[in-house]
């Protein structure tokens, strides 16, 4: 069961229930995905479900400060991206698409404002699960910073499953759709990044990220999304499978994200409630799915084809 009771509102989402690396701390603006607590949580998730030999492999390659928290650096990429060395990565995090398509399709979608193919958040997650691939051929022969690769694949996973991170062009994804959230200025982009999280930490955990991690949890395991699991988890190939993840952000941008909403207007509880249980589900679905691919690429299954491919 949600922790609910004593609460003045019923949630909807509980009705059933290194190398190379410097630890920085910096403000991470509004327009970077999920918050850190999103990010976070997705990163817990994941290392949970780790089979053994992923989970030696990751904690192996976090630098020594974290004691093995994956999570303690999934908001690593944020905060470095506009530093000059890797400036490069700012477009890895989202993938804007034609206004009003609801549709991904990764040769139109998939670039830089430049055009240079392969720079949106599906070629990158693509590209940091070919390089973590080569893990296993042993520290002489590795040709990438599998430290970086972890984290980017970490939190680019994150950045997927954020329904505005597959947004619209012409209001980058809902960055410029300027509103009030409740009683504060916002805007839509920063109310699925954050805001939604905030609002349900401070009105049902007490601001207690455990207890909504606990929740989130206890929905995929044993409860509302248990019998979701398997097919979360379904993926042929590691090297198409996130073009299911952000044809699902898309449609779940147009259909919840953008629907009826319009710039200068506030947002509230309707808003809220209908959307909160979908923020969570793409947290757990983030965070099951990070887990597979790592088991898959650090276990003992054959991703042959798609070092091949790539």
């Amino acid at each position: 069961m949600g922790r609910f009771g004593g609460l003045e509102r019923v949630s909807p989402f509980g009705f059933v229930l290194s190398v190379g690396l410097v630890l920085v701390s910096v403000s991470v603006p509004g327009a970077l995905g999920w918050s850190k607590e999103g990010h976070m949580m997705t990163c817990r998730i994941a290392q949970g479900l780790l089979e053994p030999e992923a989970a030696h492999a990751v904690e192996n390659l976090l630098p020594p400060y974290v004691n093995g928290d994956l999570s303690a650096l999934c908001v690593w990429p944020d905060q470095i991206r506009h530093w000059y060395k890797y400036r490069w990565t700012s477009p890895l995090h989202f993938i804007d698409t034609p206004d009003g398509a609801c549709s991904f399709e990764f040769s139109r979608d998939c670039h830089d404002t430049h055009g240079l193919k392969n720079m949106c958040v599906v070629g990158a997650i693509q590209n940091f699960t070919s390089q973590l691939l080569h893990y296993r051929e042993g520290t002489a022969d590795r040709r990438y910073n599998m430290t970086e690769a972890l984290l980017f694949l970490s939190h680019f996973m994150g950045d997927v499953h954020q329904p505005m991170h597959v947004g619209f062009t012409s209001d980058e994804g809902g960055n410029t759709i300027e509103l009030r959230w409740f009683k504060h200025k916002s805007n839509l982009h920063h109310v699925w990044d954050r805001e939604i999280i905030l609002t349900a930490l401070a009105d049902y955990y007490e601001k207690d990220t455990d207890l909504l991690l606990q929740d989130i949890v206890t929905n995929f395991t044993d409860g509302i999304w248990y019998d979701d699991v398997s097919s979360w988890k379904d993926c042929n190939s590691l090297s198409t499978c996130s073009n299911k993840y952000a044809t699902e952000s898309i449609n779940l941008a147009c259909k919840w994200g953008y629907k009826g909403v319009k710039a200068g207007e506030t947002l509230a509880d309707d808003y809220f409630d209908s959307r909160m249980p979908i923020v969570m589900k793409r947290i757990a679905q983030g965070g099951v799915r990070l887990a597979m691919i790592l088991n898959r690429v650090f276990g003992d299954s054959d991703e042959g084809e798609f070092a091949a491919a790539t």
